[in-house]
């Protein structure tokens, strides 16, 4: 059976709220002042953008890792643009894959196409309503 996770949001004020995991790990989201809230956590859209880069990167590592890629250091940037009518989704998305160390190119590309394809749950989520696309730069060896 697959695993069953679940959250809480606790109301604390205004428009905060913490937030509990089904680890225990706890995150506040609020809205911006402009919005009733008091900028003290992210947005809880802007969390999807958060978790795409998470899980997508994990993945990314974890597969150049397995390769024996020489990976010294990984970013994901992620960008979402969304739509001005409500509900406001993210209808566009780009992934950008930053990774410094000399790896090869061609494993990169495996790594994100299986993260893509295969292994990234959140991806497989966000792109049943956005378009997502990504890309990548290899930065050259800290050591060079």
């Amino acid at each position: 059976m697959a695993e069953k996770q679940h959250t809480s949001m606790k109301w604390r004020e205004r428009m905060t709220f913490d937030g509990t995991t089904t680890d225990g790990h706890i995150v506040t989201v609020d809205a911006a002042a402009g919005h009733g809230g008091d900028g003290r956590g992210p947005k809880p859209i802007e969390l999807l953008l958060t978790a795409l880069a998470g899980c997508t990167g994990m993945d990314v590592i974890s597969v150049l890792q397995k390769k024996r890629e020489p990976v010294e250091g990984l970013e994901v940037f992620v960008e979402g643009q969304r739509a001005t009518d409500h509900p406001m989704i993210y209808t566009d998305i780009e992934i950008v894959y930053r990774v410094t160390g000399n790896v090869n190119p061609a494993s990169l590309e495996r790594a994100i196409e299986l993260s893509r394809t295969k292994y990234c749950g959140v991806q497989a989520m966000l792109g049943k309503a956005a378009n997502i696309t990504d890309r990548y730069e290899i930065l050259p060896s800290a050591q060079s």
